[in-house]
């Protein structure tokens, strides 16, 4: 490359193929090289954050396994940390499952599922915490309470979450094995 041209040249060359053709935004780009079945330690990264999640979500909902129970209904600070706990697994689910998309375009399935899994969390949210919002059984001036309608919310947004990481999933296997199948037939 010659190094007297300016850099605004220099800077269009590198980013364009051999053919001179400019390479769509959408194409992945593979920055370091991955070996097939090894896991990576992003995928360590997401097993740690959604072993934390379920812990923090353990602590949240049977806080009696601990010896911490100090309350006969589940209260604000217990609703709080299961769904603290239910963001860490969705954070840890999520990262882990976008590994498995590593050097392919994404398709429009995952995509409504990373979006799946964000609304589901929404949804729970909000239903765990419908009484804090004004919008429960139990009004601000009493002591929240998460009854059976806020269990179903939950429920819900969690069935949400579920159907969100199992469109992530990605079910088909290299793309060139695709191209290679086609080629047989």
């Amino acid at each position: 490359m010659n190094t007297n041209q300016p850099l605004e040249t220099m800077n269009r060359k590198s980013l364009t193929n051999p053919q001179d053709k400019p390479v769509p935004a959408s194409s992945p780009v593979e920055t370091t090289p991955r070996m097939t079945g090894q896991l990576t330690p992003r995928m360590y990264v997401s097993f740690a954050v959604t072993f934390l999640g379920f812990m923090i979500f353990t602590i949240g909902t049977k806080p009696d396994w601990f010896g911490w129970d100090r309350s006969p209904v589940v209260g604000f600070v217990q609703i709080a940390v299961f769904l603290a706990g239910l963001a860490f697994i969705c954070l840890g689910g999520y990262l882990g499952l976008l590994t498995l998309w590593w050097g392919h375009e994404r398709t429009i399935v995952s995509e409504i599922g990373s979006r799946l899994v964000g609304t589901g969390y929404v949804i729970a949210v909000f239903a765990g915490m419908a009484d804090v919002f004004g919008m429960g059984s139990q009004p601000f001036p009493n002591v929240p309470y998460f009854g059976p309608w806020q269990a179903s919310g939950v429920l819900i947004g969690q069935g949400v979450i579920a159907l969100g990481f199992l469109l992530l999933i990605p079910f088909s296997s290299h793309p060139a094995a695709h191209k290679n199948k086609s080629k047989q037939t």
